[in-house]
């Protein structure tokens, strides 16, 4: 792994953080969806296992962030819905274990906000997406080293992955909403 640089660096009025290789922190981040039931209600769901890094680059738009998810590891707080979500109805996780992102570029919207467009390899299946980010930040810790942090957001249609199981309601509608959101929680740490 490259050693990560100790300065930061300002780039039109925003801190960015030092150019180098940050390990996603398990424990200090969360991958989440929300899908709609019934029409009616949100349920939200995370992933447990999941490993990835951030390379920061000296020129930011060449920064890149890959991820690797366990499929079997998604939790919605109901292990009889969890292990249909497993099954081959949604996310096949006994053929297809990992769900993979591996981002192509970035794009800065304005001050700490940006765009993380890349390719989102779910049942086997990829397809582009863009990540709706927000860099919250980098900061010094004397145990804990260096540390960044960031937000990110989109809707996916799951269709396009596949991920197809549903059923009609007699009121209209569907059972589990076609378009799922997902958001990212992620604080990773300096590598050297």
């Amino acid at each position: 792994m490259s050693e990560t640089q100790t300065a930061s660096r300002t780039v039109e009025g925003v801190t960015l953080p030092p150019v180098g290789t940050y390990a996603i922190d398990k424990v200090h981040s969360d991958l989440s969806f929300v899908a709609r039931h019934l029409m009616v209600a949100k349920v939200r769901g995370h992933f447990r296992s999941f490993e990835g890094t951030i390379e920061v680059a000296e020129v930011p738009e060449e920064s890149r962030v890959t991820a690797t998810i366990d499929a079997a590891s998604v939790d919605t707080n109901e292990p009889n819905r969890d292990n249909h979500i497993r099954s081959a109805d949604f996310l096949d996780a006994e053929h297809y274990p990992t769900i993979t992102f591996e981002s192509t570029g970035l794009v800065r919207t304005g001050g700490t906000t940006f765009d993380l467009p890349g390719l989102l390899t779910i049942r086997g299946i990829t397809h582009p997406v863009t990540l709706h980010a927000e860099f919250n930040g980098v900061t010094e810790h004397p145990q804990m080293g260096t540390r960044i942090g960031l937000s990110a957001t989109t809707e996916v249609a799951r269709d396009d992955w596949g991920v197809s199981f549903n059923a009609a309601l007699e009121t209209g509608g569907f059972m589990v909403s076609k378009t799922i959101r997902l958001e990212l929680e992620v604080q990773a740490t300096a590598q050297h």
